[in-house]
């Protein structure tokens, strides 16, 4: 599992909840020439509390020119900044979102989660080394933040440095017993390394923690059709790919940190008449279930 854009948590860090919701007028600009700069920036800091609401149930196109205004009319806030950036994220902008998230930094240097943010985008833009020192700033401000540690875990398996991206996501366990995407992590690289056994310990835990989780299931189903458990292996696998048919994608996975050699092994389980019947269907469900929830 790469690194997660943690948008609406920042948007929470940002303070950007914490007051009331404003009435739909605030969102226009009185037409008046007696306008000050307090005024404007109470202005903008509005729109960015609008900005930061549609987010949270994932309106991201109203909310993005909302935010995109808000940074004109407090340029000063760095919520605005780090709210714009954090958008273009979510949008799989990163290079549009760098520009904003070194403008929050700028005015909020001590700020752990801009740098996360940045780290974020840095890993979009395949950037890893880059990505690799804005999370160690982040972390420098906070030691034990589990997804900081995490995404620093998936920089390093980037750049091939496997044991010490095992390391951070053993630190990222450490802080949260719960965090299933490290422990699955842990499983990934444990496999590339030739260690069978250990992978399957980690998946199996990080599936005991969130059952309906595709991604340790379909890996452990892999790691079972390949040692010879073929009958449980299809099992498995069919089990995970109805839960989330993109696990059946090999490009998917791939972003997804699935190693070389798990994506070899993943091949054969595909393959599979069994498998390639649960991925037509559970397509074909997934394609016509919008449908079936008009909104």
């Amino acid at each position: 599992m790469p690194n997660r854009i943690r948008l609406i948590s920042l948007l929470i860090l940002c303070g950007l909840w914490s007051t009331s919701s404003p009435a739909l007028g605030q969102a226009l600009i009185p037409h008046t020439l007696q306008l000050d700069s307090k005024q404007l920036e109470q202005q903008g800091l509005s729109l960015a509390q609008e900005a930061a609401q549609l987010a949270q149930f994932q309106q991201y196109e109203l909310a993005l020119p909302r935010a995109q205004l808000a940074t004109e009319l407090a340029p000063k806030s760095y919520q605005s900044w780090f709210l714009l950036g954090g958008l273009y994220l979510q949008g799989n902008k990163a290079a549009q979102a760098i520009p904003a998230l070194e403008q929050a930094h700028s005015l909020a240097p001590k700020n752990g989660d801009i740098l996360f943010a940045l780290g974020s985008a840095e890993f979009q833009q395949g950037n890893y080394k880059a990505a690799v020192e804005n999370l160690q700033s982040g972390l420098k401000l906070k030691p034990n933040d589990p997804e900081g540690l995490f995404d620093l875990g998936n920089a390093y398996y980037k750049l091939g440095q496997l044991s010490t991206a095992i390391d951070q996501y053993s630190k990222a366990v450490a802080q949260d017993k719960k965090f299933w995407p490290a422990i699955n992590n842990i499983g990934l690289l444990r496999y590339e390394q030739g260690n069978v056994t250990a992978a399957l310990k980690q998946w199996q835990a990080a599936s005991a923690i969130e059952k309906q989780a595709a991604e340790p299931q379909l890996a452990t189903a892999v790691a079972l059709y390949a040692k010879g458990d073929r009958e449980r292996g299809i099992a498995m696998g069919e089990a995970a790919l109805k839960l989330d048919p993109r696990y059946g994608n090999i490009d998917f996975l791939r972003q997804n940190l699935w190693g070389e050699r798990l994506l070899a092994d993943t091949k054969k389980l595909i393959q599979a008449p069994q498998i390639q019947a649960t991925l037509l269907q559970a397509r074909q469900e997934q394609a016509v279930q919008p449908q079936k929830a008009p909104r």
